[in-house]
């Protein structure tokens, strides 16, 4: 394992790979400790082991990934803009309540009218 001056993303690809292979058959709570033990993040050891099985594809199965990966990206894009649509309706409502709520304040004399 390389030095604690070294970020874990700086080190080699042989260290990443004896790291999962080292890890591979641990379970959650072993991995946890393993990680805090070496000053690592259980996230980036699972990001390698993506990283390294994206290698073992073959070409069509990594085009097939990266279709599904795509697809995936569009309806949560979708999902968004539709929240997103949303939100700015009802800002756009509640901007018009709070209007409304002043002018009728203002008729009425409880506040003065700021146009």
């Amino acid at each position: 394992m390389p030095n604690s001056n070294t970020s874990s993303e700086q080190w080699s690809a042989q260290t990443k790979l004896a790291i999962i292979a080292e890890t591979y058959s641990m379970t959650e709570h072993e991995l946890s400790q393993y990680c805090r033990e070496k000053g690592l993040f259980p996230e980036q050891i699972k990001a390698w082991r993506n990283e390294c099985m994206q290698g073992f594809m073959t070409t069509k199965e990594q085009e097939l990934e990266a279709k599904k990966q795509a697809k995936a990206d569009k309806m949560e894009i979708k999902a968004l803009k539709k929240e997103l649509r949303f939100k700015e309706k009802a800002l756009a409502e509640t901007a018009a309540l709070l209007v409304l709520r002043k002018k009728l304040r203002a008729f009425y004399g409880e506040e003065p009218e700021d146009d």
